[in-house]
């Protein structure tokens, strides 16, 4: 048996998987995690709701599997729209579930209702928002109602005295997570951990 150094990991499955592949380095080969084609940099993405992946995926493999009726998986389109005039009071946002300044909601399709996801150095952890504090979100904010499920999200960033709001699809907040739990060191990150953050969203804003 070939013997493992000690810091090396084995591959990982599951959602820790797709954020590893966000996050490695843009010289690596990408492959459709469908038929293994290699990718281009800027390539498709399918959700696949029931296990909450992300697929890394040809164009393809995302128009065949997304037509498919009652399919498994659904087709991410590249999205994201700055909200300048979103409004979160404070009172509201401390109802959402999320005890950090860094977040998105998704509409999840299973098992159903909105989830408040955001990141840690360990990958996403996820909290479910109560139906009647995201209505009351809803409420005040129109932009939110045909938020699509499973592929886009409400993205929030409050970190440093921000009041940052997106619609985005899926990929970008994976790409944010990927970012987070790969870099982060110490106990709250490190400057270097959030110059990347405060960059990533200035390109969003722009």
């Amino acid at each position: 048996m070939q013997a493992q150094t000690p810091n090396a990991r084995p591959p990982r499955r599951g959602p820790l998987a797709t954020l590893d592949r966000f996050a490695r380095s843009s010289a690596a080969v990408e492959r459709c995690d469908l038929c293994g084609v290699g990718l281009a940099v800027a390539h498709e993405h399918l959700a696949e709701p029931a296990t909450r992946r992300l697929l890394c995926c040809c164009s393809a493999c995302a128009l065949l599997f997304s037509a498919q009726e009652a399919g498994r998986y659904r087709r991410v389109s590249p999205r994201c729209e700055p909200l300048p005039e979103l409004q979160v009071p404070d009172g509201l946002w401390g109802r959402l579930g999320v005890p950090v300044g860094l977040a998105f909601f998704v509409h999840r399709s299973a098992p159903g209702g909105v989830m408040a996801v955001y990141p840690s150095p360990a990958g996403p952890l996820e909290s479910p928002v109560a139906a009647e504090d995201w209505a009351a979100l809803v409420a005040a904010n129109a932009v939110l109602r045909d938020l699509e499920p499973d592929v886009e999200a409400l993205l929030v960033n409050r970190t440093g005295g921000a009041r940052d709001h997106f619609r985005v699809s899926l990929d970008r907040c994976y790409e944010l997570i990927g970012l987070i739990r790969t870099h982060w060191q110490g106990f709250t990150g490190g400057p270097a951990l959030w110059d990347g953050v405060g960059r990533f969203f200035a390109a969003l804003r722009g």
